[in-house]
């Protein structure tokens, strides 16, 4: 299972994990009881409820490099275009815009 903590601005906003069934997303309760919590998209709205897709969510899967730019990370970094978790792991801790997104490594706590 491959994590990562998903950030809007530099606060912690959910959780993004890989499975065998796909993908999940969901909202730290912590972010959903703050004042003014922002969703990190209009098509995953605020709720306690965790998402799932078999597919990369549409909106992580923007955060990808497309073009010339893909091709260079994935040239650099040895990566599959096709493994799109793993670029969004290695391509997207500093985004432009408010979401940005770090790996948890298997020796991290949740």
């Amino acid at each position: 299972m491959r994590r990562a903590k998903i950030y809007m601005y530099d606060s912690l906003a959910g959780m993004l994990s890989e499975d065998d069934e796909g993908y999940h997303f969901s909202y730290d309760r912590q972010y959903l009881s703050s004042e003014d919590p922002e969703p990190i998209s209009l098509t995953m709205p605020l709720k306690e409820e965790t998402y799932s897709s078999k597919i990369l969510f549409p909106f992580f899967d923007g955060l990808i490099p497309e073009g010339w730019l893909l091709d260079i990370a994935a040239k650099n970094w040895k990566l599959d275009v096709r493994d799109r978790m793993s670029i969004l792991l290695v391509t997207c801790v500093d985004c432009i815009g408010a979401v940005s997104v770090e790996e948890i490594k298997d020796n991290e706590n949740k």
